[in-house]
């Protein structure tokens, strides 16, 4: 496996672990809802405290998936699309693969069919 190939394993992987927790993917509906926002007006739509908020960020932010940017006293979050597309492109690279594959078995299965006496 190459080092590019790799790296965008890792990338996967790491936005895969991000999405797995659902307050992380409702993080991420917000901040794509509402644009750069705050840690605090995120907490304020979710049962976790600001604390747990921006550790769902962090792990969110280490996946390339948000990013922060300290205006003054604050840390405003914005998404960053590039990681999630990587993502999308990878599992619809998978599903095509899948469909091929199906799609093979389905031709060796209707031949099987149509020959008399299952030969």
């Amino acid at each position: 496996m190459t080092e590019e190939h790799r790296g965008a394993g890792d990338a996967v992987d790491g936005v895969l672990a991000a999405l797995a927790d659902p307050t992380r993917r409702r993080l991420l509906d917000l901040l794509a809802e509402r644009g750069e926002v705050t840690a605090t007006t995120l907490a304020t739509g979710l049962p976790v405290s600001r604390q747990a908020v921006v550790k769902h960020l962090a792990v969110l932010d280490a996946a390339g998936l948000v990013s922060g940017r300290r205006v003054g006293r604050e840390v405003r979050y914005t998404v960053r699309p590039t990681a999630l597309n990587a993502t999308a492109h990878w599992m619809a690279a998978l599903a095509a693969d899948w469909d091929r594959r199906l799609a093979i078995v389905k031709r060796v299965a209707e031949a099987a069919e149509r020959e008399p006496d299952g030969r």
